[in-house]
């Protein structure tokens, strides 16, 4: 039996403004990545399909050309992704010169290992050739070889940057990190997923704040396309085995990739062969192989007959004839060349089916970052394609079993990810502190009374999907780089928020919680960690901005959630209609009514709907079983909120204050009071 998680629904404008070209023949991204070709470090943040291939063509050419630059080098993650910057006509849509890529500089597509392909980077460095194409193992290999001077006045262009880490250990990091310090290079970054599932920074923070960034937001992304309109994402919990249930999430009539657990998962039954048979066979009767594209025909029992296309299959000869046919680019624009792809580790980076409308995930994906590449397989924009969702199938916990730790974790985790995407869905803040100088921004819609300048007033730019909200109390960035950060990496920091294991547990189940401790103290935390090269000032900034973002877009969900749909609703309209009434509805938007806001309410909420009370009171023991009590770390932290609370008031917090949050802060103080006691009486 599988439950639902209706986490998230948003609904855009469709109002064609991603997708129209200039007279360049630039979409808006690109045209917005080009204003920026003179940087030396460019870091380009931006979904799938909103062309960032064709973004860096220009940008290449440009440096080739125009800026003295003497070669680039684009380094992709996998050989698959390489077809991505194959010879482009460029000057047929109004650019005046054409992308080309000789076919033996495209090292993706040549024969033979990473040794001979090492050996060709070194061949092309030493000749008048302008471009090559290798995958990142190739481009790290031939950085050991040569070493990084041998790079020197060459663009270096790295797809799917998010593969990069500043971990010691992760080589591709390392050699960036190098080139970087020598500063002889041009490097471009792309990725359309700006975070690791691991966590990890990609950058160090030096070497980050030297890179100028653009970046196009998914919810711009959705809004200018032509056709999508709706975007659903769902996580279901199912009991017994994914493949018995598969049908209750797996419709048929529509185009669908679905990725079947990892063997190694709690979800997999360690055949991967017979999870497919299993699946075909719960589609219909099976009637053969398509001999031209090594498809499986299934015939439904409606008498449709679906082509499905196995990437789960280990015999190469197989897999590689069902590959190269999903590759063909002369059915590209054929909706009905193939209905459904089965795979496991395959289509999810850079993998281009446009007409998929459900990307279905069984088992939790460790990796944010992961779930993002999947959700940017359905969003491909193609005619008659009004409606496109995510689900991911988990198996809920079950008392009977000994892994339940490990679903409780699972849980966690689409609880996490699901945070994440409702924040990567939303239009952009751009909060400002109020005070009396403020007053109405051009093009900011500040709804039927207009601005008042008497109240915290909230603008929405329909054009750039952007709000204005101002909120009484903000603490302003004053620094270039914290600025930065609380106009471009806010999704950043609300990550590793919502990937901390603490913070979401307590978060969900802890009764006695009070939520400025996640706000102030765990949140504080997370940025004094990920920024320690910000002053006191600029962290509390940050992370004023960060949890504001998350806190108005979970109180949108909220609203969107529980306040109906008469027939059919207006465009664009779930979060931000949510955020608009939640804003405005408040008297005074002030720091202090947000801190006082548990962001993970509406998860829990819900989870206690979807679930059966018995699995629930399986994950609430399993967390009170290792409930966290202060830590010294903590204590410090608290106790610092109570000096600015004692600086505020000229006292300090009383421990049997009736306000939850002061009394915590007092038992802060009166933590490292005992601690120094303790220590002082060895």
């Amino acid at each position: 039996m599988t439950k639902s998680v209706p986490s998230v629904s948003v609904k855009y404008a469709a109002n064609g403004s991603s997708t129209k070209s200039n007279e360049l023949g630039m979409r808006a991204m690109q045209e917005r990545a080009f204003e920026k070709r003179g940087e030396q470090y460019l870091l380009i943040k931006s979904p799938p399909a909103s062309g960032k291939s064709r973004a860096l063509m220009f940008i290449a050419l440009d440096k080739l050309h125009n800026q003295g630059l003497r070669q680039a080098i684009v380094v992709v993650p996998e050989k698959s992704i390489g077809s991505s910057f194959n010879d482009e006509p460029l000057s047929k849509h109004g650019f005046w010169a054409d992308w080309e890529v000789k076919p033996q500089w495209n090292l993706c597509n040549a024969p033979g290992g990473d040794d001979g392909k090492v050996g060709a980077v070194g061949k092309f460095l030493a000749s008048d050739d302008k471009v090559l194409v290798c995958t990142h193992a190739t481009f790290r290999f031939a950085v050991d070889k040569f070493g990084i001077e041998v790079f020197d006045d060459r663009l270096i262009a790295v797809d799917e940057f998010h593969h990069v880490s500043a971990n010691p250990d992760n080589k591709l990091g390392t050699h960036l990190g190098a080139l970087v310090a020598r500063d002889k290079v041009h490097l471009v970054a792309m990725t359309g997923s700006y975070f690791r599932g691991d966590a990890e920074a990609v950058l160090s923070p030096e070497d980050e704040a030297k890179f100028d960034t653009v970046t196009y937001t998914y919810y711009e992304q959705l809004n200018g396309y032509k056709y999508l309109k709706t975007l659903d994402i769902g996580y279901f919990f199912y009991s017994g085995s994914y493949a018995d249930d598969i049908l209750k999430v797996l419709d048929p009539s529509e185009k669908t990739i679905l990725h079947i657990p990892n063997v190694n998962s709690r979800e997999s039954t360690k055949d991967k062969h017979r999870e497919v048979e299993h699946i075909i066979d719960a589609l219909g009767d099976w009637q053969g192989t398509d001999p031209a594209t090594g498809f499986q025909l299934v015939k439904t029992p409606e008498g449709r007959v679906l082509r499905i296309a196995d990437l789960v299959d280990d015999e190469p000869a197989k897999r590689d004839k069902v590959s190269a046919a999903l590759k063909d680019p002369a059915q590209k624009n054929a909706r009905d060349h193939v209905d459904i792809i089965i795979a496991l580790g395959m289509a999810k980076e850079g993998f281009d089916w446009i007409w998929c409308e459900h990307a279905l995930t069984v088992g939790y994906r460790a990796s944010l970052t992961e779930i993002v590449q999947i959700i940017g397989r359905a969003t491909r924009d193609a005619e008659g394609k009004t409606r496109a969702r995510f689900t991911n199938l988990i198996a809920e916990p079950d008392a009977a079993a000994e892994a339940v730790t490990e679903a409780v974790n699972d849980t966690l985790k689409a609880i996490a990810a699901s945070l994440l995407m409702e924040q990567v869905l939303a239009p952009r803040f751009n909060f400002t502190p109020k005070t009396v100088k403020c007053g109405p921004v051009e093009g900011f819609d500040y709804g039927a009374g207009g601005y008042d300048p008497g109240k915290e007033n909230v603008g929405f730019n329909e054009a750039s999907g952007q709000f204005q909200i101002e909120i009484k109390g903000l603490v302003e960035p004053k620094s270039k780089e914290a600025k930065r950060i609380c106009q471009e990496d806010l999704n950043e920091v609300i990550t590793a928020f919502v990937q901390d294991k603490t913070t979401i547990e307590r978060g969900l189940f802890d009764e006695e919680l009070v939520p400025e401790e996640l706000t102030q103290v765990r949140m504080g935390k997370i940025v004094a960690a990920r920024f320690p090269e910000l002053d006191t000032e600029d962290q509390e900034a940050v992370r004023q901005h960060a949890v504001a973002a998350l806190n108005l877009t979970q109180k949108a969900k909220e609203i969107a959630l529980t306040g109906g749909e008469d027939g059919e609703v207006s465009a664009n309209t779930a979060l931000i209609d949510g955020v608009r009434k939640f804003a405005m509805d408040v008297r005074e938007l002030d720091i202090d009514l947000i801190d006082r806001i548990n962001p993970f309410g509406e998860a829990y909420a819900i989870l206690a709907k979807t679930m059966s009370e018995e699995s629930l009171r399986q994950v609430a023991a399993v967390i009170t079983a290792k409930k966290i009590q202060l830590t010294p770390e903590e204590a410090r932290a608290l106790a610092k909120r109570a000096a600015a609370f004692k600086q505020e008031r000229g006292r300090l917090p009383s421990i049997t204050s009736a306000d939850p949050w002061e009394k915590k802060m007092a038992e802060g103080v009166a933590y490292l009071i005992r601690m120094k006691q303790e220590a002082a009486n060895g």
